[in-house]
């Protein structure tokens, strides 16, 4: 698979996170990695109502940007495992602040 190059990305910093982990699934496959290793089923119960082909597509992007390390175990049936990468796990205070934004907004409505 190819990688990412510098130049392919946007000049603003803001802009290329968002190119990254600007989509809804990503972010949620994000959140479910942090707690660890998943397989495929797991992350699609854990994700939630997403179909198999947009989870592959975004899992496989997210590998070829070095955020999700993919492990294949050579057995019958074939295993697969995901796992975030040490950049993937940099995204970590992110996806909290924007857990804190969430909580905060949440309670801002009652």
């Amino acid at each position: 698979m190819s990688e990412i190059k510098a130049d392919e990305l946007p000049a603003c910093p803001v802009e290329t996170t968002l190119t990254l982990i600007g989509d809804k699934w990503k972010v949620l496959i994000l959140r479910d990695l942090l707690t660890g290793t998943k397989r495929f089923g797991e992350l699609k119960k854990s994700v939630g109502n997403v179909s198999q082909k947009v989870l592959t597509a975004q899992l496989r992007a997210m590998e070829i940007s070095g955020l999700v390390n993919r492990k294949v175990y050579a057995e019958v049936p074939p295993r697969v495992e995901y796992s975030l990468t040490e950049l993937g796990q940099s995204l970590k205070p992110i996806l909290d602040a924007m857990w804190d934004w969430g909580e905060g907004y949440k309670a801002s409505l009652k």
